[in-house]
C-alpha cells in the first residue's frame, strides 16, 4: 500500500514538473483568487474593471490589461479551473510543450479578445449595442482554454479526433447561435484560433504514437 502510494505520488510530482507553465499559472490564480475573496464585492468589481479587457481599457492601456486580465478570474471559483487546466492545459503542454502550448494560449486569449471587442465596437457605433457596453467586466481565463482545448484536436488520432472536434464545437457552437454575446463570439473565435494553431503540432506525435518508454506516459516540454 505505501509502495502505491508513493509511485502515486511520483506521479502526480512528474506531471506538474513536465507542465510548469500551466502550474505556475494556475497557482497564481489561486493567489489571486485568494486576494479577491478579501475584498469588499463593491471594491472587486472596480478593481476588476480596471483590469477588464473592455474597449474603454483597451484604448487606455490595451498591453497592460491583456496580461492582468488573464491573472483574475470573474466569480471566485477557483478549483473547476484547477480540474480544467489538469485536463486541457497539462497534457497540452506535455505534448506541445512550454512554448508552443504557450504560443496557443496567447493567440486564442489575445486574438479572440480583439476580434470579440472589435465587434462590440462595431454594434455599439450602428446602435446594435448600448455604449455602457464599452465598460463592461471581462476578465478569466476562458478564451485561452478553448484555444487549447481546440488544438487538442490534433493530438488525437483519427476517428476520434472527428467526434472531439465534433463535441468542442458544438460546445462552444450552440450558445453562438442560440443568442449570441461578445464572450460567445470571443469563446468560439478562440476555438478557431486554437484549430489554426495546427503547424505549431507539427512534428508532435498523436496519442497512440506516444513514446510509452516512461510509465508515467509523460513527455518532457521542448
Amino acid at each position: 500500500m505505501r509502495r502505491h502510494l508513493r509511485k502515486a505520488a511520483h506521479t502526480v510530482r512528474v506531471w506538474i514538473r513536465t507542465a510548469p507553465g500551466t502550474y505556475l499559472w494556475l497557482a497564481a490564480l489561486f493567489i489571486t483568487t485568494v486576494a479577491l475573496h478579501h475584498m469588499s464585492p463593491q471594491f472587486q468589481e472596480e478593481f476588476l474593471r480596471r483590469r477588464s479587457t473592455n474597449l474603454d481599457q483597451l484604448a487606455d492601456n490595451p498591453l497592460r490589461v491583456l496580461i492582468a486580465s488573464a491573472f483574475w478570474i470573474d466569480g471566485g471559483a477557483w478549483l473547476p479551473y484547477a480540474a480544467l487546466y489538469t485536463v486541457f492545459h497539462a497534457p497540452a503542454e506535455h505534448w506541445l510543450g512550454t512554448l508552443r502550448w504557450l504560443g496557443t494560449a496567447v493567440a486564442a486569449h489575445v486574438g479572440a479578445t480583439l476580434i470579440s471587442e472589435g465587434i462590440l465596437s462595431w454594434a455599439i457605433h450602428t446602435g446594435h449595442a448600448h455604449e455602457a457596453a464599452s465598460d463592461t467586466l471581462d476578465v478569466g481565463v476562458s478564451y485561452a482554454l478553448a484555444g487549447v482545448v481546440a488544438v487538442l484536436t490534433y493530438r488525437i488520432a483519427p476517428p476520434w479526433r472527428y467526434p472531439y472536434v465534433g463535441a468542442v464545437l458544438i460546445f462552444y457552437g450552440v450558445p453562438l447561435i442560440a443568442g449570441p454575446d461578445f464572450t460567445d463570439i470571443g469563446h468560439f473565435t478562440a476555438v478557431l484560433i486554437g484549430l489554426a494553431c495546427y503547424p505549431l503540432t507539427r512534428g508532435r506525435p498523436r496519442a497512440p504514437d506516444l513514446d510509452t518508454s516512461t510509465k508515467s506516459g509523460v513527455r518532457t516540454p521542448s
